[in-house]
């Protein structure tokens, strides 16, 4: 990626983090941001994403919008942007928060992102509108299988519980985004572990590994997050801890980024 420095700054004076461990104190609140559903992620992951892959004008490809929290992010940092998500009613309520949005050009559509067809008729509009050919930084928050159902859809992610059906049908999402985005450019997953009839399931490492043995791409960063300030963790805390204790397994306090380099 040729970066132009003179839009990035220093990296340092930017505050962005090349570190593999992210400690984030608390959740960004300022702005659109909204912690109104369930699983969305922490405004300063994008945050971070964003002005380290991308430019001032590029454009960003959300597969798993949810309440728009990368959108937002590009809306401040004066990217432009296109989401999908399963879920009508999140696209509804989204589109109702950037009614006054000027800055930026945008298009969400409601999709099926592992369907291709379905995926391709949307996208070529999308790219059609916002008078581009491919997009230039990809980002894709997927559910962690079957842990919070977001819809009663067949095709939602969220209604998996098996493994393999998952890890398929995440490929075919993350293949159907790649196709748009640019040779030599990158693409971020950000996921965690389940648990499961008593034993960790490392979703990360399945989907990454999963990513790398499906498309040609170098992966350029693993980066762990963890959030200290969240009010349910510390107001739950001594209650997961005792439980722990009583049994065999560790709190999850942790996510994963994987960053990858598209190389065809």
């Amino acid at each position: 990626m040729n970066t132009d420095y003179s839009d990035l700054g220093n990296a340092v004076q930017k505050d962005i983090n090349v570190d593999s461990l992210w400690i984030i104190n608390e959740r960004s609140k300022y702005g659109k941001h909204s912690n109104v559903y369930h699983g969305n992620f922490i405004p300063q992951i994008p945050n971070q994403l964003i002005r380290r892959y991308t430019k001032k004008g590029e454009t960003v490809l959300d597969i798993f919008m949810g309440s728009g929290t990368t959108l937002y992010e590009c809306e401040n940092l004066e990217r432009n942007f296109i989401g999908y998500d399963i879920n009508n009613q999140i696209i509804d309520f989204v589109k109702s928060k950037m009614t006054d949005t000027q800055s930026i050009k945008f298009e969400i559509n409601c999709a099926d992102v592992t369907n291709k067809e379905d995926f391709d008729a949307t996208m070529l509009n999308a790219l059609q509108k916002l008078n581009i050919d491919k997009v230039d930084f990809l980002i894709a928050h997927p559910p962690y299988m079957d842990i919070v159902k977001f819809t009663d859809q067949a095709e939602d992610l969220s209604r998996i519980s098996d493994l393999k059906i998952f890890l398929e049908k995440f490929m075919a999402a993350i293949g159907n985004g790649l196709n748009y985005l640019k040779k030599d450019r990158y693409f971020a997953i950000i996921i965690g572990d389940i648990y499961k009839k008593s034993e960790v399931i490392p979703l990360g490492f399945y989907a990454s590994d999963a990513i790398k043995k499906s498309f040609a791409v170098k992966l350029k960063g693993v980066i762990i997050k963890n959030i200290e300030g969240n009010r349910g963790k510390l107001g739950a805390y001594n209650i997961w801890k005792y439980r722990a204790l009583k049994s065999d397994y560790y709190i999850f306090k942790h996510e994963y980024i994987f960053v990858f380099k598209k190389e065809f």
